[in-house]
């Protein structure tokens, strides 16, 4: 009995080695980010880029209000302002249309050319049945409108694309009809060299208060603590040295907290958004979020109003995307 005990004790100090090595490998592997995470009061963000994303969540929110086929005169309504705002901004936006429901369906896409390499930054602006999609995604498409105005006329070396998608919410959520995998699919027939693929997906929900951060897989708030405070960075597996490089320059600019990690696309929540509509094709792809979900209370209700946001956290999440973007289009191999 006394040997069968030492022998069970010692077969049970290999499998805690064993799981020990495991859970190393896999915090070395997919969640490991480089530089420092930002502590401390982010501060007073550019005021006019304040206003502007508030202004840009506001119409599509509030004068616009909820936008999906449902609602085709509000859907074809936000697909015009934003043809009208890309316009203003320099650009020669296109359309990729197709029938859904017997509705006309638009993506909306701005291009900065540059040589063969393409880089996409994109967001999703129809809103859920029954909710004005403030945070979601209302928020995720004044990003990148404010980024299609940074980057307008600039030089790139790779080619910059500015994305606008439609049908990412149910019904058509990972279907043939959701609009970035249509956009998505194009990009692999025509053999578009897509390097990397950005999406801005819920950004305006940023919480100090402890417990006010879940998620989707016990104990990872032993790693990212419980507090609703910063920017995620998300993507699978295939797309892990994106999400680290990503990470890196943005905390060496940004003023707000910021996490990353890769995991597998059948976790809750790591393919929640356009990205995953690259990722079928091929792509490196990530999403960037406040992980709504899991800490934002009004996530797919009326009550996702504009009010309910925090515009500065949104803005030190856009000025942190800067030289993020800058990066990717410049960057040499991948």
């Amino acid at each position: 009995m006394k040997f069968a005990t030492r022998g069970a004790l010692k077969r049970l100090a290999v499998l805690f080695a064993i799981l020990a090595l495991l859970g190393f490998a896999a915090w070395w592997t997919l969640m490991r980010m480089p530089g420092r995470s930002f502590e401390g009061a982010g501060g007073a963000a550019d005021a006019a880029l304040v206003a502007g994303l508030r202004r840009d969540v506001e119409r599509l929110a509030a004068a616009i209000g909820e936008r999906n086929v449902f609602e085709p005169h509000a859907l074809e309504a936000a697909a015009r302002w934003l043809e009208a705002e890309l316009a203003a901004a320099g650009y020669a936006p296109a359309r990729q249309t197709y029938e859904t429901s017997r509705t006309a369906c638009s993506n909306i896409e701005a291009e900065v050319r540059g040589d063969r390499e393409v880089v996409v930054v994109g967001a999703h602006y129809d809103s859920v049945a029954g909710s004005p999609g403030a945070n979601d995604n209302a928020t995720g498409v004044a990003a990148t409108l404010a980024l299609a105005r940074h980057f307008a006329g600039r030089p790139s070396r790779r080619t910059l694309r500015f994305l606008f998608f439609v049908n990412e919410e149910p019904p058509w959520f990972q279907t043939g009809d959701m609009g970035s995998l249509r956009y998505a699919r194009r990009c692999r027939e025509r053999g578009d060299d897509v390097v990397a693929m950005l999406s801005l997906e819920t950004l305006g929900c940023f919480l100090d208060g402890a417990q006010t951060q879940r998620y989707p897989i016990r104990g990872l708030d032993l790693i990212y603590g419980d507090r609703g405070n910063f920017t995620g960075f998300v993507g699978d597996v295939a797309s892990r040295e994106l999400v680290r490089e990503a990470v890196g320059v943005f905390r060496e600019h940004a003023r707000i907290p910021s996490e990353g990690i890769a995991l597998w696309d059948g976790v809750p929540g790591v393919g929640w958004s356009d990205h995953w509509a690259f990722w079928q094709c091929g792509y490196r792809a990530i999403m960037v979020t406040d992980t709504a979900p899991f800490r934002y209370p009004h996530y797919h209700k009326p009550t996702d109003t504009p009010d309910r946001l925090d515009y500065q956290g949104l803005a030190h999440v856009v000025a942190g995307l800067v030289p993020v973007v800058e990066w990717l289009t410049h960057a040499s191999g991948r």
